[in-house]
């Protein structure tokens, strides 16, 4: 049996949604130790409420669960995305706001200040701090919580093959560097030395 609006069957849990789209992101695209995932869920949306109305710290422990599964097969860093009551800071280990030099900011993310996702997350962490922003390599928007403001230029969006976790619609992106230079520009290692534009550049 599954379920008409997602597709999903009944008998897969929300560990096994969650980290099935993070461990296709990350194969997808090369995540690994070096690279940070920012992640925003609305627990409210699993559940099939509107976001910010019925947060539950259950359904955001199972999700950790899979996510924190999937960081440690990769290696990559992984900043949660506190709510609006928070001004969307992130919740992540001293020692990635540290390393990145961010801004820290103060407050303990609750389930009612913060969302319960971040919360269940500053509780599972051995250092947890909050940063006020970051520039994520690729995040998972679960619930459409808005996560583009902590993603790096340029975000470039990927779809995975299961779109949703429980009731939830799941957007996914990475990012990419700008591409400079113009029409002159070289974008390959094994392009020959005479492609590109036939002008002189000093």
């Amino acid at each position: 049996m599954e379920s008409a609006e997602t597709g999903i069957p009944s008998e897969v849990s929300l560990k096994e949604q969650v980290s099935g789209i993070l461990r296709e992101l990350a194969e997808a695209v090369g995540l690994g130790s070096g690279k940070v995932v920012v992640v925003g869920t609305s627990t409210s949306e699993v559940a099939g409420r509107r976001i910010g109305t019925s947060g539950a710290l259950e359904v955001a422990n199972e999700l950790l669960e899979g996510i924190e599964e999937v960081r440690k097969e990769f290696g990559f860093d992984v900043a949660f995305q506190c709510c609006e009551h928070l001004n969307r800071a992130l919740v992540v280990e001293r020692s990635l706001l540290e390393g990145l030099r961010l801004t820290e900011v103060a407050a303990v993310p609750v389930p009612k200040a913060g969302g319960s996702m971040a919360s269940a997350a500053y509780r599972s962490m051995s250092n947890p701090c909050l940063a006020e922003t970051i520039e994520a390599d690729a995040g998972i928007d679960i619930g459409e919580t808005l996560i583009g403001m902590h993603l790096r230029r340029v975000a470039v969006p990927y779809r995975t093959q299961l779109r949703y976790v429980g009731k939830a619609r799941v957007n996914s992106a990475y990012t990419r560097p700008k591409l400079i230079g113009g029409e002159r520009a070289v974008y390959r290692m094994d392009a020959g030395p005479d492609e590109g534009s036939a002008h002189l550049c000093d």
